[in-house]
């Protein structure tokens, strides 16, 4: 009795092509369908089981019905000069109308009743060509301005305010420092006349009034120079 024709369609029909580097899982997948009218029993065996998983590995497909078998080949080293020799092998059969067990079913099957097809697997390596059109394909990446290490653009709006705050806080500065300068005087001029007088509570009171003009203002002047460095930093960079 021949052997009885393969009922599943399968895509790809004869080879399994893995596309490396296989420094990690490379699956390929593989179509059954099932043009026929009715369930059909499939089960997929391979040469090398420990180099593959295959979900499913087994199962039911009903009439018209397709389903994608997942064949992951393991990391291993690539080896250009050595060729596959891994096959995989689709054994079917028609499921019975009153199956319950289909692990018993696998087990009555007759050999007339199997139909089976078998694939090579084919290991590929990207060529040179191929990297570029990947590199080229993928889009640059876009940074978030909020985000970006880099300077980040400055509109004329915002310049012309940093400007117009820039001279305003050094006009506040000048101003400071003549306010400062005032006060030195006016301290050095209260002392003098203090000592003149030889007035010991009054000399304190002019003391006190000279530390707190030098103090006071040079504290405002540092604050200012802050403000100034902060916008002008914002601004350059």
């Amino acid at each position: 009795m021949s052997k009885l024709e393969q009922i599943l369609i399968l895509d790809p029909p004869a080879d399994l092509r893995f596309r490396g580097p296989f420094t990690d899982v490379v699956t390929a997948n593989l179509k059954l369908k099932n043009p026929s009218e009715k369930k059909v029993c499939f089960k997929v065996k391979t040469t090398a089981p420990r180099r593959y998983c295959v979900r499913p590995n087994s199962g039911i497909i009903d009439p018209g019905a397709t389903v994608i078998i997942s064949v992951m080949l393991q990391p291993f080293e690539y080896d250009p000069n050595e060729k596959s020799k891994h096959k995989f092998m689709v054994q079917t059969i028609f499921a019975p109308a009153a199956a319950t067990d289909i692990e018993a079913v696998w087990k009555d099957v007759k050999p007339d009743d199997l139909m089976d097809s078998k694939l090579r697997c084919v290991f590929e390596l990207p060529s040179e060509n191929d990297k570029v059109s990947d590199v080229e394909s993928k889009p640059a990446p876009v940074l978030n301005s909020s985000k970006a290490d880099g300077p980040v653009s400055v509109n004329d709006s915002e310049k012309k305010k940093m400007m117009e705050e820039c001279k305003r806080l050094q006009t506040e500065v000048s101003k400071l420092n003549d306010e400062n300068r005032q006060l030195k005087d006016e301290g050095l001029r209260l002392r003098r006349s203090q000592r003149s007088e030889h007035l010991t509570s009054n000399s304190s009171s002019a003391l006190g009034l000279e530390s707190r003009a030098g103090s006071l203002p040079s504290l405002l002047v540092v604050i200012a120079a802050i403000f100034i460095g902060f916008f002008l930093g914002k601004f350059i960079l």
